[in-house]
């Protein structure tokens, strides 16, 4: 069952991972955002759990946030770049994935799904602070949040092979500048 790989990858996460701030200094989080029990608006726990199959760069951490609370500010506090993976009731088709270079909290969507309230005002407490790190937030598309399922629908599900690919084409560009 997902949830229970997902929980030992966050315990996999504390215990492996638990650099300095300035071990940090050119590390990557990956953060899937979303309440896995409501269908597609826990896209972004089911895209961590299929980003933790791959073979990602060293310097790249992956973490699910659940629905993104004032509990992950330490952590992301410590990171230079945050790439949130987050659903979003745009309009568009579901499973329509985009991508978004947010600087500031005013700067999210007013679209992303219900959570992100918190996510907002972590973001702004973050600023606020100096702490924030640079974001890119990669979005998927969804219709509604179905309660109390685990199933994403069809769109959303297929849109997890392209969410990854979309995830690993950003980590890549990101990998080539750093190096030129």
């Amino acid at each position: 069952m997902i949830s229970d790989d997902v929980i030992e990858l966050q315990k996999l996460f504390y215990q492996t991972h638990n650099y300095l701030e300035s071990d940090k200094k050119d590390r990557i989080l990956v953060l899937g955002i979303g309440n896995y029990l409501m269908g597609d608006e826990g896209v972004g726990v089911h895209a961590i759990h299929a980003l933790s199959k791959l073979d990602l760069p060293s310097n790249v951490d992956i973490m699910d946030g659940g629905t993104g609370s004032f509990n992950l500010m330490p952590i992301l506090s410590q990171y230079p770049l945050v790439i949130f993976i987050d659903a979003t009731m745009d309009k568009r088709p579901p499973g329509t994935i985009g991508v978004l270079y947010p600087k500031f909290a005013a700067d999210f969507p007013s679209i992303l799904s219900a959570h992100d309230v918190g996510l907002k005002d972590m973001i702004e407490a973050l600023e606020f602070q100096g702490q924030l790190p640079k974001i890119i937030l990669v979005t998927v598309s969804i219709k509604e949040m179905i309660p109390m399922t685990i199933t994403l629908t069809n769109e959303v599900q297929n849109s997890i092979h392209n969410l990854t690919d979309k995830i690993t084409e950003i980590l890549s560009k990101i990998l080539i500048n750093k190096a030129t």
